[in-house]
């Protein structure tokens, strides 16, 4: 039994990780080629057919200016799913590249599914329709999902989210503080994973925390992330004090009193470790600008899409400067643990139970 996965990004990598370990558990015999990062080749034990570090861009610039590479991705993305033969292509959000996929593969008369549904109830909801002709089999990640699809007559699974899974499962290391030296409570700086956002969104991270310095400055840092991009953004006078922690994600939020988040799923998993957070986010202006005009949501956080609300403050774009991103960090660490926990209740009860991952995987299997 063969399947061929794709991620495109950082989070994708994590999710594809977690479903690789999940199948093999369902079927210990399940072959695997994909693209992907480091948590797929860890969890597979098989190289990526393309590095992840090249594919992780975002705005509708960048797409054009990487319009060469993208044909090039796809062209090597389809020979190798040829030459592999999988029973099921398993597509992973990333829905530019991948549903340019979907449509081929249905071509070469190849089962596909779609695990982490592209967010087409923001945007593009005319992707719909591809999706409806070309995916086969839909596993949405996210609770709301599954009522937007009905109005498009489209039936999709909700099995949970993989998060809960990982986070439920994670063992808190308690020599973790000891052996980072951090003898203050921390403040995690959460820039995201693309080299764009990185560059517009941690210089402010920075500036703001300096105005805390009765907590330690982390930043963490995934193995598909050249530490060389975050260093030259920190401060002449900030360097001794701006941790960087690799592959400790979990344990630094686990430990984490405040957080500085860029919008995405590491929002999602600050929430699920109910860690007190500001949801920042900063793109090119014309990209702003066409999103705007295209874009139909109230929130852009997962924490407060899923919640319904406002649960967490988001600071976007002009907003998200030193100054507003201070004066709410002032704001949360005034108040009680107590507080803040119950901020996310709701979105516990939404969120469902762990064991996504394994109910996706059988039905992964079955499908193959």
């Amino acid at each position: 039994m063969k399947f061929f996965l794709i991620a495109g990004e950082v989070s994708g990598d994590k999710h594809g990780g977690i479903l690789i370990k999940a199948i093999k558990k369902a079927h210990p015999e399940a072959e695997f080629s994909f693209v992907g990062g480091t948590s797929m080749e860890e969890a597979a034990g098989v190289t990526s057919v393309i590095p992840i570090r090249q594919m992780a861009f975002m705005g509708f610039i960048q797409v054009i200016t990487k319009l060469i590479s993208i044909l090039q991705w796809l062209k090597t993305t389809k020979s190798a799913i040829t030459a592999f033969q999988p029973d099921v292509v398993v597509l992973i959000d990333y829905p530019g590249f991948n549903l340019r996929i979907a449509k081929w593969a249905k071509s070469q008369n190849l089962k596909v599914a779609y695990y982490i549904s592209p967010k087409v109830w923001a945007w593009n909801k005319s992707r719909v329709y591809d999706i409806k002709k070309y995916v086969d089999q839909m596993f949405c990640i996210l609770p709301f999902e599954k009522a937007f699809y009905a109005k498009y007559d489209y039936e999709v699974s909700y099995f949970g989210n993989p998060l809960l899974d990982e986070i439920t499962s994670f063992q808190k290391d308690p020599e973790f503080l000891i052996r980072n030296g951090f003898d203050k409570p921390i403040l995690a700086l959460l820039p995201g994973s693309r080299i764009q956002e990185i560059n517009r969104i941690l210089p402010a991270m920075l500036q703001a925390a300096k105005h805390f310095p009765q907590y330690q400055w982390v930043i963490p840092r995934s193995p598909n992330l050249d530490k060389q991009l975050i260093l030259p953004l920190i401060p002449d006078d900030m360097v001794s004090r701006v941790m960087i922690v690799e592959n400790d994600y979990y344990n630094l939020l686990s430990y984490a009193r405040l957080a500085l988040v860029t919008s995405g799923t590491a929002t999602l998993e600050t929430a699920l470790f109910k860690v007190p957070q500001v949801v920042c986010y900063k793109t090119g202006s014309f990209t702003y600008f066409l999103a705007k005009q295209l874009v139909d949501l109230k929130f852009i956080s997962l924490v407060n899409l899923i919640a319904g609300k406002e649960v967490v403050k988001e600071l976007i774009q002009n907003d998200c400067n030193p100054k507003s991103i201070v004066d709410e960090l002032t704001r949360l660490a005034s108040l009680t643990e107590e507080v803040h926990s119950h901020f996310y209740d709701d979105l516990m009860k939404e969120m469902g139970e762990a064991g996504s991952a394994k109910r996706v995987a059988e039905a992964l299997v079955a499908m193959a």
